[in-house]
């Protein structure tokens, strides 16, 4: 029951890419035009919640429901199969695709994301480069996004990708999407469905169990950057990552890059991912 709005290049298979926070379906704006001379459909849609898409009338935003949603547009775009591209809670959506249908997913791309143990997950300074997940379930939050025409989005893109002068108009289509009404609920809804169970569903929770345990069996492409939040990327060197990855997986680190990679060196991120779905 979500009108979801994307954006597309090309025909051909289906490659779908899912965007993160603060962001939206323009993040892959470099990778569009890339895909569509590669061979491919790429789509890239905007997340339930984000405006355009509509929000879910039940306020439900758990990562069961994200990687539902992943599944439910590739049949909805008319493939029963397709490469999935996601940077942040993007990565997080395709990931559980890849555990929940299998089958559905010919190869899998992560961009900024990793898998902590818990040691890592405890580890002071890992903590400070995601303090905005706990600060995020409080009811001061709303307030805080959009405080001074969004303020803290920009802080946060600055904070998490300190090397790349980002456009100020960029800065500014976030800002436009953020102002739109629900999108702050919604953006916070992520959060806030992960670290309380009482914004989960109870049917769900077999799935979302399963997700978790894995394993991923798809190839799958890692990137990550040098320059992302504290600690990030021991998650992603981590063996708790490897371990979890069983179907042949592939790491990639791109030197003075953050947590938008993608967007930042293109000319270097793009053609990893291009080579890597064409083999």
């Amino acid at each position: 029951d979500i009108d979801f709005h994307y954006l597309e290049m090309g025909e051909g298979p289906l490659a779908l890419c899912m965007h993160g926070f603060p962001d939206h379906a323009s993040s892959f704006r470099h990778l569009l035009p890339e895909l569509a001379k590669a061979g491919f459909r790429g789509v890239a849609p905007f997340m339930r919640g984000y405006a355009p898409t509509g929000a879910p009338k039940d306020g439900r935003y758990q990562t069961a429901l994200l990687s539902q949603d992943v599944l439910a547009l590739i049949g909805a775009l008319g493939y029963e199969q397709a490469y999935l591209i996601g940077n942040d809670w993007g990565a997080t959506a395709v990931s559980g695709v890849a555990v929940l249908g299998p089958e559905k997913v010919i190869k899998l791309v992560t961009i900024a994301s990793g898998r902590a143990d818990e040691e890592l997950r405890n580890d002071y300074h890992f903590l400070k480069g995601t303090w905005h997940a706990y600060y995020f379930q409080l009811p001061s939050a709303e307030a805080t996004l959009a405080q001074n025409d969004f303020a803290f989005i920009e802080a946060w893109w600055r904070d998490a990708s300190p090397e790349w002068d980002i456009p100020a108009e960029y800065i500014e289509s976030i800002k436009g999407t953020f102002r739109k009404p629900g999108v702050v609920a919604a953006a916070l809804g992520y959060y806030r469905a992960t670290h309380n169970p009482a914004n989960q569903d109870p049917a769900l929770e077999d799935v979302q169990k399963r997700i978790g345990a894995g394993p991923i069996t798809v190839p799958t492409l890692a990137l990550h950057g040098t320059r992302d939040r504290p600690k990030r990327i021991d998650a992603f060197e981590s063996e708790a990552m490897d371990r979890f990855f069983t179907g042949g997986l592939e790491k990639s680190i791109i030197p003075g890059t953050g947590h938008f990679m993608h967007q930042e060196k293109p000319g270097e991120v793009n053609p990893k991912i291009i080579e890597f779905l064409t083999r």
